[in-house]
């Protein structure tokens, strides 16, 4: 598994019943607590594991860091919060590499592993499958309303414990039911990492608007205009390849293309076992939501049902 498909990591096969997973990511601050940027930083690099169907075993740290102008204890606790969340997925971190930089970013370079009949992909839907969401959408208006200083306590709170929170249940389920299809949502938003399994695919997708789940708040701080540039961004990008069926709301196509960061799980499952893994979801304490499905019409596309 390459870079063919604009897949979540790479994949190579070293047995007949082993392969490595290999991914990497790391970004800017998007909350103030340098041990919660940590945690959350940890967790949406492990996810691209999870959501290849894998397993997390090795981490090691990127760490651009501005010396001169930040204590390094902020540095130890953004790591205390990367550590903290590798422990907890059951991985072990080897290492990393820090450069001075102007710019504080963070992040994990991770090898996983997945049983080659396990992998799960972003060309993996098949037509007639349904679509199931495990995080609602969201946080990137929240972030934005942080940083403009609107964003409420409580807001903030439900934000960080979604994007701190692991996919890993989710991808214990993907597992158990034998998923094939499945991606993570992250910077390009759901609209944007939908459209890219559509075209890997070859299948057209169905959203149901009215059941994507969305942060109350979010909805309201994107009322108010708070709505990342990259959001703005998703939307255009993905314009071309979709439609709308009923009475659209625009704001509803903004929160679907929001910028996520450590989002949830979308994965395709056939009918017969969707009602089991919602049920499974809600016992590990993060649901899932049916917001869609798959078809064989219109490969490549999306419509948007309202």
């Amino acid at each position: 598994m390459g870079a063919d498909t604009a897949d979540d990591a790479g994949v190579f096969r070293l047995s007949d019943e082993l392969a490595l997973i290999q991914t990497v990511d790391f970004f800017t601050p998007i909350v103030d607590d340098p041990y919660t940027f940590g945690q959350i930083a940890a967790a949406n690099a492990l996810s691209d594991v999870y959501a290849m169907g894998g397993r997390p075993l090795c981490a090691m740290n990127i760490c651009c860091f501005p010396v001169k102008d930040m204590p390094l204890e902020q540095l130890r606790e953004i790591l205390r919060g990367g550590l903290d969340k590798v422990h907890e997925a059951g991985a072990v971190l080897a290492g990393g590499h820090s450069v001075e930089d102007a710019e504080l970013k963070y992040g994990l370079s991770l090898t996983g592993v997945v049983h080659p009949r396990h992998l799960v992909t972003n060309a993996g839907l098949r037509p007639g499958q349904e679509l199931v969401l495990t995080k609602p959408l969201g946080t990137g208006v929240i972030a934005t309303a942080l940083k403009a200083g609107l964003a409420s306590p409580a807001a903030v709170e439900e934000a960080v414990r979604l994007m701190a929170r692991l996919n890993a249940p989710a991808a214990e389920v993907m597992t158990r039911l034998g998923v094939t299809g499945a991606t993570d949502i992250t910077g390009f938003g759901l609209l944007g990492h939908a459209l890219e399994m559509a075209r890997a695919s070859q299948v057209g997708l169905e959203i149901y608007a009215r059941r994507v789940p969305i942060l109350e708040q979010a909805r309201e701080m994107a009322a108010m205009g708070l709505i990342p540039a990259g959001s703005h961004a998703n939307r255009n990008f993905c314009a071309h390849a979709v439609q709308t069926q009923g009475h659209p709301d625009p704001l509803t196509l903004d929160l679907m293309s929001d910028a996520q960061t450590s989002g949830g799980l979308l994965m395709g499952l056939p009918p017969q076992h969707l009602q089991d893994a919602l049920q499974q979801l809600q016992q590990t304490g993060q649901p899932g939501y049916h917001i869609g499905r798959v078809t064989a019409e219109h490969p490549a596309q999306i419509l948007v049902r309202f």
